[in-house]
């Protein structure tokens, strides 16, 4: 080996030990839980992937199937994992995260927020703005794939409900013009679910990017047999990534292993983007009516989904 690359290699490898310990991923359990580092990276990969199979995760995490199997096992026996056989293959089941699952990786992921938050709260702005410049550069170099900015989709947390009414509010005057009594409406619905949540039949999710909300869906419990979809809300700069139809998928998904019968929701017809999502994912539209409830003329529409 020449004694540049040799030096070159040192300096990779004392990097790599410095940062390892630095994060903390050297410790038994990552941040104080129950979780392995590995643990931890598929709880995150089953929390933001639709029904990944186990191939598709041993392939993109380059683990060995053998041992990706038996932390999956381990995870099922806890509760933590729910498998569906695949439609299209027979070999093949799609994982999904059980709402105990989603429970325990929400610590995890705060955790892990809060521990980036502490060392980078150390740092200057401009020392934080040459650290984040300095990883892009390693990922670049490194042959990171560079598309559409990856997503998180997490449950609501304090704080999501005053952005939720916040960000409907000005986006839909912004937008269409509506009214204050549409804020109004967002802020009822919103504190009903807070107020009356019940984390078994019902659900909501946030979506970021970086670190900042992006998007919101919710499941809300009507009765036993119907759930309705509320308060989808996509980012403009975050449009186009298919952030909408996955928000949908997971109210449709959550709301057939809840046991519900029927997904309704009720929309607006100049609201084009949204329809299309529904349309996508089976809902039909069951009754029109016109109304002036937020200022302009519109034909308010109830759509529904039989689970």
């Amino acid at each position: 080996m020449a004694a540049g690359l040799e030096r070159d290699v040192a300096a990779v490898r004392q990097f790599n030990r410095f940062y390892t310990r630095r994060i903390g991923v050297l410790e038994e359990r990552l941040l104080d839980t129950p979780f392995s580092l590995t643990e931890s990276r598929l709880l995150y990969e089953l929390a933001n992937r639709t029904a990944p199979t186990a191939s598709e995760l041993a392939k993109d995490l380059g683990l060995d199937p053998g041992y990706l199997s038996r932390i999956l096992r381990s995870f099922e026996a806890r509760g933590l994992l729910a498998r569906t056989p695949s439609e299209l293959d027979g070999r093949q089941t799609h994982l999904e995260l059980t709402p105990e699952g989603r429970g325990a990786f929400l610590p995890l992921d705060l955790r892990s927020r809060e521990a980036v938050a502490a060392m980078l709260e150390k740092l200057g702005e401009a020392q934080q703005r040459r650290l984040i410049a300095a990883m892009a550069a390693i990922e670049a170099t490194l042959g990171a794939p560079r598309g559409k900015p990856p997503y998180l989709l997490r449950p609501h947390r304090p704080g999501d409900m005053g952005w939720v009414v916040s960000r409907h509010g000005a986006l839909y005057t912004q937008e269409y013009g509506w009214n204050l009594a549409f804020e109004a409406l967002v802020a009822e619905i919103a504190a009903a679910f807070i107020k009356n949540f019940d984390a078994s039949r019902e659900r909501c999710w946030i979506a970021e990017i970086d670190g900042e909300p992006v998007g919101s869906v919710f499941v809300v419990k009507h009765s036993d047999q119907v759930a309705k979809l509320r308060l989808l809300l996509v980012e403009p700069h975050a449009r186009g990534l298919g952030i909408g139809a996955r928000l949908v998928e997971e109210c449709v998904r959550f709301s057939r292993q809840t046991g519900y019968k029927t997904l309704a929701l009720w929309t607006n017809h100049v609201l084009h983007a949204a329809r299309h999502i529904y349309e996508r994912a089976g809902f039909r539209l069951v009754q029109e009516e016109k109304h002036r409830m937020f200022g302009p003329e519109l034909i308010g529409q109830t759509w529904e989904l039989t689970l």
